[in-house]
């Protein structure tokens, strides 16, 4: 099969390679998808470049999420399997070998059902982000008729934040940086969005809600956003917190927290049990049946041959929505970058 490894971490160009790999049999419990699309997450840059992660193994398939097709099944799956569209997650988590390739083998868990009104493409944004986002929402209730703040609410976990919120009844307010991730995040359904570089997030999220404050707090970065949270939170919210930026310690805000009875969560997918996750996947597969306008957003398009542009696109921090890589060489694949 054709795919795009690394050997060593550094710079995408430098380190990035492509050529011919064995295509894998699946083993015990395992599914092989043909893969159509792989999606490039910040987490895959940053394990590529050495940030905050080390070699793993001699030699990696970058990337996690990614859609496809089961073509062969290993030994305890049932045969049906054979000939799903599927979206699947975790392809490069505590394993070698993930989505930049033509094929993939994963656990049978790590897969779920397609909907058809879905292209490949859509199916390899949800993943770990639409996962996270259902988790940081779902993990202790209903969110029917309550107030949700998702920070960064037009990044990929923040820009499902929102609509899954929205779905269930929430009233949503969100944040971003630009008038461009403005509109965004309004066409994901926030009720209210906030500039962070405007103004007072606080006292606008305060305005928004009469005083009220939110119930959940979807965050993208606990340490930069504590003042905001602590200000903005009626007393007995849930503040969960999935991602680090630049400042990965900050001083606990004890204080504020206690007088609240505020719960700060930390959301670490991979660190969960395999039920937690795959309640999150039932969760997703629902929500993707009853909205079928749903957004998947896809910031542009790479050939297999160009990953290391994706990861450099990704890098570059001004992505709206995902940056997928086509796993096929098809008539789309061979215009890109698109």
């Amino acid at each position: 099969m054709k795919a795009v490894w690394y050997e060593q971490q550094g710079p995408a160009a430098e380190v990035l390679q492509y050529g011919e790999m064995p295509t894998p049999e699946p083993g015990p419990g395992e599914v092989r998808v043909r893969l159509h699309a792989s999606a490039v997450n910040p987490a895959d840059a940053n394990r590529r470049a050495g940030r905050l992660h080390g070699m793993e193994f001699p030699r990696i398939i970058p990337n996690s999420d990614g859609a496809g097709v089961v073509d062969a099944v290993g030994t305890g799956v049932d045969a049906t399997y054979v000939g799903q569209r599927v979206w699947l997650y975790f392809g490069q988590r505590g394993r070698p070998f993930g989505t930049a390739a033509e094929y993939i083998c994963v656990p049978q868990e790590f897969v779920s059902p397609l909907p058809d009104h879905m292209s490949f493409e859509e199916g390899a944004c949800l993943g770990i982000p639409c996962m996270t986002a259902w988790c940081a929402l779902f993990a202790d209730g209903p969110l029917d008729g309550r107030r949700v703040l998702v920070t960064g609410g037009a990044g990929a976990v923040g820009h499902y934040a929102v609509q899954l919120a929205k779905a269930a009844g929430a009233f949503v307010l969100a944040t971003v940086s630009s008038d461009a991730k403005a509109r965004h995040a309004r066409r994901g359904g926030a009720d209210v969005v906030i500039d962070y570089t405007q103004g007072d997030v606080a006292a606008a999220v305060l305005d928004a809600t009469r005083g009220q404050g939110v119930d959940r707090i979807v965050d993208v970065d606990a340490a930069a956003n504590a003042g905001v949270v602590l200000a903005s939170a009626a007393d007995g919210a849930v503040w969960v917190s999935y991602a680090m930026g630049a400042q990965a310690t900050a001083a606990v805000p004890m204080a504020g927290l206690i007088r609240k009875n505020l719960v700060l969560c930390g959301l670490f997918l991979p660190g969960l049990g395999s039920a937690a996750r795959r309640q999150a996947q039932q969760g997703v597969s629902q929500w993707l049946r009853e909205a079928p306008d749903a957004i998947h957003a896809i910031d542009r398009r790479f050939r297999l041959t160009e990953t290391q542009l994706a990861h450099r696109a990704v890098e570059a921090g001004s992505k709206l929505g995902t940056v997928v890589v086509l796993c096929e060489e098809t008539e789309k694949a061979r215009g890109c970058a698109s």
